[in-house]
């Protein structure tokens, strides 16, 4: 166990245990995890500075206000309701659509008020939040992705995960739904990450349950060489959510909306380690490089022509 650890060590990969101990720990003091933790305060700090987000229709916070959600919900024809403490896309339900009375989900099944009410409930109460507390639910605007991804997602929103250490971009992928992930961007369900060149915002080949891919398993598409649109502004995004969040170490998720932009989703101060299959390339020889260099970079500009420099372009057959 320990050697292998070592050769991955040797070759560069960064491992869990690392991750934790090395960076997550060492890099993210723990009384700033909050600000991530919950969706609804890293959405609140980004409008402060400034930075794009999806538009806030309503916040649901205690039991009494379900019964005001139909009431909430009708000047809305689509919408996302999503739980504040939630992860890896648990509880999330897109609605892009009504059909006589009723919701229509992305994967086009119809939820009555009832049914809703009752997810939102459940949400509050805790069923799919960190550590089961009592959380929050956010409506939000529901993100028109960018039909460049079309030919290679299935129903749900791609959206670009990028890791940011000491506020330098050092890897990117773009995860992509399938059928197996039920239309959502999580990994963990069955949807494809693939690479994204840090320098040119080209996506490279993909990961797919562990496995290297080229075509996305539904639409059989190339998902290799599709040029990832405003690449210069989602750098920007990702670099400054450092100061956003004082976190040295954390996972940024961007979506494209096509008439929006670029939109920070939300931030991560856990980030897996799956985004390196998808890159083929290690995280731990490019975290020890920033740590090198990171007192010489004064700007985001510098930050983002360091990591355009040095972490692209990246050659894969």
């Amino acid at each position: 166990m320990f050697g292998i650890a070592r050769k991955l060590s040797q070759a560069g990969v960064l491992g869990l245990n690392h991750r934790n101990a090395g960076y997550t720990l060492w890099h993210n003091p723990r009384h700033l995890f909050p600000l991530v933790d919950d969706k609804l305060t890293t959405k609140t700090l980004a409008q402060q500075a400034g930075m794009a987000v999806p538009p806030l229709y309503g916040v649901i916070e205690i039991q009494h206000q379900v019964r005001e959600l139909a009431t909430l919900l009708a000047p809305y024809e689509d919408f996302v309701i999503k739980p504040a403490q939630g992860s890896g896309g648990d509880g999330i339900v897109v609605i892009i659509g009504r059909h006589h009375g009723r919701y229509r989900k992305a994967n086009g099944q119809l939820m009555t008020q009832e049914d809703l009410d009752h997810h939102v409930s459940n949400a509050l109460s805790g069923l799919y939040s960190l550590g089961g507390h009592p959380d929050k639910v956010l409506i939000e605007h529901r993100v028109l992705f960018d039909p460049v991804f079309e030919a290679i997602s299935y129903q749900g929103v791609p959206d670009i995960r990028i890791i940011v250490f000491k506020g330098v971009p050092v890897m990117a992928m773009v995860r992509l739904p399938t059928r197996m992930s039920d239309g959502k961007a999580n990994l963990h369900q069955g949807a494809i990450g693939a690479g994204i060149d840090l320098g040119t915002g080209r996506t490279l080949t993909g990961v797919w349950q562990n496995e290297i891919v080229t075509e996305h398993p539904d639409t059989e598409c190339s998902i290799t060489g599709v040029q990832v649109p405003e690449w210069e502004k989602i750098l920007d995004l990702a670099s400054r959510s450092y100061e956003l969040t004082g976190l040295g170490y954390q996972g940024v998720d961007i979506v494209l909306d096509k008439e929006k932009g670029p939109l920070i989703l939300e931030l991560n101060a856990r980030p897996g380690l799956n985004i390196q299959i998808a890159n083929r390339a290690g995280l731990l020889t490019r975290l020890q490089l920033v740590e090198q260099h990171a007192p010489t970079l004064k700007s985001i500009g510098d930050r983002i022509a360091f990591a355009k420099h040095h972490f692209a372009p990246i050659n894969q057959p």
